[in-house]
């Protein structure tokens, strides 16, 4: 016999969907993001080295590993940024996440990617936002793609009393979801430019892929909060250098931050920004204490996406799945 096929090893794998994953609350979700970068902070987290792949029509091959704690589950996710996709159709990203058991290393449970990506950003921009930002009375979402849209309903949720203004020129379906979304109360409008649209803005959400900014610094209002997820690798900027330069930086990841945030990356190399400059969310998050000092100063938070923010919500997500009985278990 065959020592491959000598006494094997039956492995119970709990398979989690999408429709899973989006039933987690989104104040456990932002809970579960702030424990990431307080871990991340301290030190307690695990994060491995996060590798980029460039591929055929603009796109992006991830992937990352992670644990909250030593003791905690390992989580690894692979994934594509695709931006042609939406001329199809169907999703920009795409991901599945494997998670180890934490004790004997067999695999333990997979589950859909693109909604842990789609749930546990927008948390992670919320959780920024609220460490960050002044005042919140005039918001803006650049970009209507999924987490464009999404950013702009949560938004709407989180400040009821906000007048918000999602932009997206290119999009003709965006007056329908402004329809939708005023349905519910919100103050929403579209608007006609990047430029109109940021102006005197409080908070701002780029939510692109775009390779070159559409951001400029002359657009940005004194002590407004920039909250940019789509700079996500080297060659991804939505904001320019000036902005940069200008702006209290605050990012994910530091290491990360310097070699894969587009924007962080431009600025470093245009001379215009140091490292020393950089402050991570994390100990944003455990002193309190805002990187901005002067009412008018800016504040720009950059975050790439990282496998620590995985992790949270996986831990999470099982933990929700054992009390709740979701998820289907498959044999391997």
């Amino acid at each position: 016999m065959s020592p491959l096929t000598e006494d094997p090893v039956e492995t119970s794998l709990l398979v989690l969907s999408g429709d899973e994953v989006r039933r987690l609350d989104l104040p456990s979700v932002i809970t579960s993001q702030r424990t990431a970068f307080l871990g991340l902070s301290s030190g307690e987290a695990l994060l491995g080295p996060r590798v980029l792949l460039a591929g055929p029509e603009d796109s992006m091959v991830f992937s990352y590993a992670a644990r909250t704690r030593v003791d905690s589950t390992p989580v690894a996710k692979f994934g594509c940024v695709a931006p042609a996709n939406a001329r199809r159709g169907t999703p920009v990203v795409s991901a599945v996440v494997l998670a180890l058991d934490p004790v004997n290393g067999r695999p333990a449970a997979v589950v859909n990617g693109e909604a842990v990506t789609e749930i546990r950003t927008v948390a992670t921009s919320m959780l920024a936002a609220d460490a960050l930002t002044a005042a919140a009375d005039r918001i803006t979402v650049i970009g209507s793609g999924t987490q464009g849209r999404l950013h702009a309903r949560v938004a709407a949720e989180r400040f009821p009393s906000a007048d918000l203004r999602i932009c997206s020129p290119l999009d003709r379906t965006l007056p329908a979801f402004v329809d939708e979304l005023s349905a519910t109360g919100a103050t929403i409008t579209a608007a006609e430019s990047v430029q109109e649209a940021v102006g005197g803005a409080d908070l701002v959400f780029t939510c692109t892929t775009a390779r070159q900014p559409i951001l400029y610094w002359p657009w940005v209002s004194p002590g407004a909060t920039l909250i940019c997820i789509g700079g996500f690798a080297p060659d991804r900027s939505e904001v320019d250098v000036d902005t940069v330069a200008r702006s209290r930086v605050v990012v994910d990841d530091l290491a990360t931050a310097q070699t894969q945030a587009g924007p962080i990356v431009a600025a470093l190399a245009a001379g215009r920004l140091t490292s020393s400059q950089l402050t991570g969310l994390g100990d944003v998050l455990a002193t309190g204490r805002s990187p901005r000092t002067e009412a008018e100063d800016v504040v720009l938070f950059n975050s790439v996406g990282l496998g620590i923010q995985d992790a949270a919500l996986v831990d999470l997500l099982l933990e929700r799945s054992h009390e709740e009985g979701w998820g289907s278990p498959v044999r391997l």
